[in-house]
């Protein structure tokens, strides 16, 4: 019996004066993982790994009791065998752990087949998978029970929500139109969610005397105001985000709102229940001096949650360094003396033409662990930026520079750029949201 008590101390009933119960969770919220990412062709799987591992024991040491993941498991949705050997590897860890529950959304870089796949076979160690909607949203509600079989927690899994999702196209709609309806679809499905979620809450509470059941909803979108991260290596991880959602779209009734899709930690407006927990690791040299963290929601009864931010620990330092050649080779110097690992990104921006800027900057971290991931000449790219020229690469462009390179070209009017834009968006997100793993 003494066993069985430490083993759930941070999930049991306590009996109040009218004899109720109250339940006690404690539950981590993290999205974004992206796992698979390289960065300018470097594989980062040391990186992954040794963020899971931490993460595993981070859960155990920290007594998490159900585990949520907003998102974007994967980077792609055809991950490579070591990324996939990465996830299950952590699931099998972490379900034989103190955590009961774990939760998994798929996010717009998932394959919603793909993650959805072995969800039957990952039921049996209470991992709960939804990839995509289906006919019935009672599929989205899924309901985190104790030891006991006593309900604890009510979850609103709602995956990402694709265009296709909660928008019927209707010729002659303008930019505003889509917004309107995406919006309003959108709000819709999570009312629904929410509306059977507050039905199986009712039920609890009579059912078993438990005066509070917390409903958290989880969602991979948008939120309006919004901080995302610019710069190269992640602009076009938002890429499907056609419309921003007021929090005001999300019921009232949640007591939660574990979010992800955006890499930078922030709450959703003012409201300190929605929040983002951000990327784990950085994405690209954007995310590079951003703080990473993990969430934990603790319920101890019905009034607001205690919410704490746990940062994760850097695995891999990223340095980007600006300047001219002495700033350059003065900062790359400092870092050497420090013993650092970090991968360099370069962007030079002297005002002189640097020739032989790859050989002098090879020469300064020779005999270092650190590596050059690229080097961006400022000087070069500003001469040839209005035309194609063989020092030009794709890497320093992304998919919506290309097509303002079309409309420059073919002198398109400032006045029809919007509605082009905004197509053209759509078919990229339409892309994008192709299942290539379905049939």
């Amino acid at each position: 019996m003494i066993s069985e008590l430490l083993a759930y101390r941070t999930i049991f009933f306590k009996t109040n004066r009218k004899n109720h119960k109250v339940a006690f969770m404690k539950i981590l919220h993290t999205s974004d993982w992206h796992i698979g990412r390289s960065l300018y062709g470097r594989k980062r799987y040391y990186e992954f790994s040794a963020f899971l591992d931490w993460l595993a024991e981070f859960i155990k040491t920290q007594s998490i009791d159900a585990l949520l993941i907003a998102g974007d498991v994967f980077d792609i949705s055809t991950p490579s065998n070591r990324a996939q050997e990465l996830y299950y590897r952590f699931l099998c860890k972490v379900s034989a752990s103190c955590c009961r529950h774990i939760v998994v959304i798929a996010g717009n870089h998932d394959s919603p087949s793909f993650l959805n796949a072995p969800k039957e076979l990952l039921r049996a160690l209470n991992v709960h998978v939804v990839g995509s909607i289906t006919e019935n949203p009672e599929d989205e509600v899924i309901t985190l029970a104790g030891s006991s079989y006593i309900p604890e927690a009510i979850v609103c899994a709602v995956p990402y929500l694709r265009d296709r999702d909660i928008r019927i196209v209707e010729a002659g709609e303008s930019i505003e139109d889509k917004n309107t309806k995406l919006i309003d679809g959108l709000q819709r499905h999570y009312a629904d969610v929410c509306s059977i979620a507050e039905g199986k809450q009712k039920k609890y509470k009579q059912t078993n005397q438990i005066s509070f059941i917390p409903i958290i909803g989880m969602g991979h979108l948008f939120t309006a105001g919004g901080k995302t991260v610019d710069g190269d290596g992640v602009r076009e991880l938002y890429v499907g985000s056609l419309a921003h959602v007021d929090k005001d779209v999300f019921p009232a009734c949640l007591d939660y709102l574990a979010l992800g899709h955006l890499h930078v930690s922030q709450k959703v407006g003012a409201a300190e229940y929605m929040r983002y927990s951000g990327s784990p690791i950085p994405m690209g040299y954007g995310e590079a001096y951003h703080k990473k963290s993990v969430v934990i929601v603790e319920f101890s009864n019905d009034l607001q949650p205690k919410i704490t931010l746990h940062p994760v620990p850097c695995f891999q330092a990223l340095e980007r360094i600006s300047g001219g050649i002495d700033e350059i080779t003065e900062r790359i110097h400092e870092l050497k003396s420090k013993g650092s690992n970090a991968w360099l990104e370069i962007e030079y921006t002297g005002t002189e033409i640097a020739g032989n800027l790859r050989e002098l900057i090879d020469e300064a971290v020779a005999d270092t662990a650190m590596e050059i991931r690229r080097i961006k000449n400022k000087r070069v790219i500003e001469r040839i930026i209005s035309r194609t020229c063989e020092d030009e690469t794709l890497d320093d462009l992304n998919v919506n520079d290309v097509f303002i390179r079309c409309l420059n070209t073919y002198e398109v009017l400032a006045d029809e750029r919007p509605a082009l834009i905004q197509s053209y968006k759509e078919i990229i997100t339409s892309l994008q949201e192709e299942d290539a793993n379905a049939e």
